[in-house]
């Protein structure tokens, strides 16, 4: 199929054994290297606002299917998380820097 016919293909489609295999030994880590590179290129060009458009827009979806998203639980659990970043980020600092 050519690339112009996958991009046509709607997403209820069946999806063949064949594009499974594909997809399953695509080189990963040239995928990986791509989404750096891409967003390293959308940052360089347009500072925070594209990674903050992407951030909008799944939180958008994600209250689609739930609309409570987040709750108070999950927002709890995230800010712990950030804060043993936070720390985790300090110590480091702390290392390099002899602060």
């Amino acid at each position: 199929m050519t690339s112009a016919g996958r991009r046509a293909r709607k997403y209820n489609t069946q999806v063949t054994p064949g594009e499974v295999r594909a997809f399953v030994r695509r080189d990963w880590e040239a995928v990986a290297a791509s989404k750096v590179a891409y967003w390293a290129d959308q940052f360089r060009q347009h500072g925070w606002l594209p990674a903050w458009s992407a951030a909008d827009a799944l939180l958008l979806d994600m209250r689609r299917s739930r609309p409570e998203y987040p709750t108070e639980s999950e927002r709890a659990l995230d800010f712990s998380a950030h804060v043993t970043l936070r720390g985790r980020l300090d110590r480091a600092a702390d290392a390099f820097t002899g602060r």
